[in-house]
């Protein structure tokens, strides 16, 4: 009888490490490659958005200092103008004149520069406020996503991991019957029939 569940528990263990096998390849397959590429794409997709929100922000710098340049050139040239001004009210001369002339244009021109330059940096502004809100409700679209993909694996983890203790107990329990049913006695007298210590044996003979 010992010997009956010693066999159902050379056979279980083979079995139990047959389903810890198929469990470990699945596990492989099902939970740790899908993690894997996952967090591969997640990383090339986070990438992506920095490189563009960088990209976006570094024309947004360039803008703000196109714009500060221009500033800079209306105000020499509104300086220009006043100072040419002031000559003109000194001096009276046809070249003064000429020169407020051509001051005042340049004051113009530079005006309408600083102008084009806010507008373009409005622009950008706009652009990189619009591309960040995107991002931002694309990485928490990303982050639901994350999450959602990480629950139904670790799902399939503990579903897995049922069916493998299912099994094994499944195994154990046959073991667990015929360890109820050993008989040392029986198991005494089979052996004893085996060995032939039953038998009459010689003894010491007396003269």
């Amino acid at each position: 009888t010992l010997g009956e569940a010693w066999a159902q528990v050379k056979k279980s263990l083979s079995d139990e490490a047959e389903v810890h096998l198929k469990f470990a390849s699945k596990l492989q397959c099902e939970v740790e490659k899908p993690f894997l590429t996952f967090r591969e794409n997640f990383k090339k997709d986070m990438k992506k958005f920095e490189h563009h929100i960088a990209e976006l922000r570094k024309q947004l710098a360039s803008r703000y200092n196109t714009m500060e340049k221009a500033r800079k050139a209306l105000a020499e040239r509104q300086k220009d103008l006043e100072t040419k001004t002031q000559q003109l009210e000194i001096k009276l001369s046809n070249k003064t004149e000429e020169d407020i002339k051509k001051a005042r244009r340049k004051s113009t021109q530079a005006g309408d520069e600083l102008m084009r330059c806010v507008d373009l940096y409005n622009q950008a502004q706009s652009k990189w406020f619009e591309e960040m809100v995107t991002t931002t409700l694309e990485l928490e679209r990303l982050e639901l996503e994350r999450v959602e993909m990480v629950r139904q694996h670790l799902c399939q983890y503990t579903q897995l991991r049922h069916e493998t203790d299912m099994f094994n107990q499944s195994t154990v329990e046959p073991v667990d019957q015929l360890l109820q049913k050993v008989e040392p006695a029986k198991d005494r007298e089979l052996w004893v029939k085996e060995h032939k210590t039953g038998h009459i044996r010689p003894v010491n003979m007396e003269i």
